[in-house]
């Protein structure tokens, strides 16, 4: 029998507030269980806009610890009601004066799993993120969900960088999943490039998601266009809206991995004793 996994991503413009803008993605996560959806992850910094396109202290005011504060708090109440395991990226306080751009992963039972902290983070006009976080420091961790799997995650503008693919890909990943707050522009072309290029060189199911519309805090225009890919680099299905918040939900077919794992054999035909600059700084 086909071992498939129903998932899902969500992308949502900027409601204005944090209240409704967690409504609003519970919503999404509600109707998605309704389908029958068994893992859902939102977009990058979900519950508010994406206040990095300016330096200003009063964003700290909106971050949180991971998983005692009230969203995480939240989102494991929710998990538990809907029986859908969730990855929620949070603006996250570690302590005084130390953030980070994470994502909390909470179990189907509503168990927290653990976080991913984003490693690598832009510092460019629109893109101040070192301003707020710290680089991420626990490695690339895959959560072993109750009904979906072996998850990753990789938040944004980690994509660019291949090593953390591979990592996760190494350490049994079979769904990564990629929240993003990603402009129109240059990376348009990377969008529809780089992830699919990730799941084909590391054989696994890859979820990406992005926000839409444009905010407060600059002139960013956030195109969605959410999308999964399968180990092949090829769609599962069309791709989300550029312009609208969605809902998206797709049959993923984890036996997939292991057709193309012996058809290409990349794990096999690696060479690790020749990587060793790779490493070096």
């Amino acid at each position: 029998m086909p071992n498939v996994v129903r998932a899902a991503v969500v992308q949502t413009a900027w409601t204005g507030d944090q209240d409704s803008m967690i409504a609003r993605n519970i919503d999404f996560a509600r109707q998605a269980a309704d389908q029958n959806a068994q893992v859902l992850c939102f977009q990058e910094l979900f519950a508010g806009p994406y206040f990095c396109q300016v330096e200003e202290e009063r964003h700290f005011e909106d971050a949180e610890p991971i998983p005692s504060g009230p969203t995480t708090q939240i989102m494991m109440a929710l998990a538990r009601d809907t029986e859908m395991s969730l990855i929620v990226p949070i603006f996250e306080q570690e302590a005084d004066g130390v953030f980070y751009n994470s994502a909390a992963v909470i179990d189907a039972d509503g168990a927290f799993l653990g976080r991913y902290r984003k490693h690598h983070l832009p510092h460019l006009p629109g893109f101040w993120e070192k301003f707020y976080f710290r680089p991420g420091n626990g490695g690339y961790p895959v959560f072993e969900t109750r009904n979906a799997g072996r998850i990753g995650v990789y938040i944004c503008y980690d994509r660019h960088f291949p090593e953390g693919w591979r990592a996760l890909g190494l350490a049994g990943a079979q769904i990564v999943f990629n929240p993003s707050a990603t402009s129109r522009g240059l990376s348009m072309h990377l969008w529809n490039l780089e992830q699919p290029a990730a799941a084909v060189a590391n054989e696994y199911f890859v979820g990406a998601i992005n926000r839409v519309g444009t905010e407060a805090f600059g002139d960013n225009d956030y195109y969605g266009s959410s999308y999964f890919v399968d180990p092949r680099g090829q769609l599962v299905g069309a791709a989300a809206s550029d312009a609208e918040d969605e809902l998206l939900i797709r049959d993923l077919d984890l036996d997939l991995i292991g057709q193309v794992r012996r058809t290409w054999a990349f794990y096999r035909d690696r060479r690790p004793e020749t990587y060793g600059l790779l490493a070096e700084q």
